[in-house]
């Protein structure tokens, strides 16, 4: 069964950092490319960042870039994402995202919440 689980979410003050982990298993982590998703209160989901398998290319949304960074750890099938800098526009439930064997798949999500 495929399971992706974050953790790392809670309510900090503008400008602090938080760093999510996603623990995958259920299939070859090494072999695909993770993503990090987010989704505000009351909007669509948003794109917020991707690795591919091998750790060789990043990509970040425009919103993130500069204080967002997305790594994984493939001999402990764990992706990660450290946001620092953080704004309440980044207050979403955050969520890694991959696809495997054509399925898109996602976790539970966790929690980020930036307010004074």
């Amino acid at each position: 069964e495929v399971q992706l689980v974050e953790s790392g979410g809670g309510l900090v003050q503008p400008g602090s950092s938080l760093r999510l982990s996603c623990a995958a298993s259920g299939f070859t982590f090494g072999y695909v490319d993770m993503n990090w998703v987010r989704q505000a209160p009351g909007k669509g989901p948003e794109w917020v960042s991707q690795i591919t398998s091998d750790s060789a290319s990043t990509n970040y949304a425009d919103s993130v870039k500069g204080r967002f960074t997305i790594s994984r750890d493939n001999a402990k099938n764990t992706l990660y994402l450290q946001m620092n800098s953080l704004k309440p526009e980044d207050t979403a439930v955050y969520y890694c995202a991959t696809v495997v064997r054509g399925r898109q798949m996602r976790g539970q999500g966790t929690q980020v919440t930036v307010s004074s």
